[in-house]
């Protein structure tokens, strides 16, 4: 397979790995415990689940925003994704 022309770097990798283990995690979790709807820093109740889904949503704009405004390493984009993630699941 001709992969080039997509040009994965090792930060673009690592990304969407950590995307795929949050997946894996938050399934098994999910089996384990059962979410309940909560009201946080969103202005709507929100599971487990929908906190995720808005954090991964804000986590690749903030890296398109990146490469679009920025000259900066891509490592820097993917520092501030896992702390938005973590911020987004933690308090939304």
């Amino acid at each position: 397979m001709d992969l080039e022309w997509m040009a994965w770097t090792l930060p673009t990798a690592v990304f969407f790995l950590g995307i795929a283990a949050l997946l894996l995690g938050m399934t098994f979790w999910q089996h384990l415990s059962p979410t309940r709807l909560r009201r946080g820093l969103l202005p709507i109740p929100t599971t487990r689940g929908d906190r995720l889904f808005v954090g991964l949503l804000a986590s690749a704009f903030l890296h398109l925003a990146w490469l679009a405004l920025t000259p900066f390493s891509l490592w820097i984009a993917l520092g501030l994704s896992v702390l938005l993630l973590v911020s987004v699941l933690r308090l939304g």
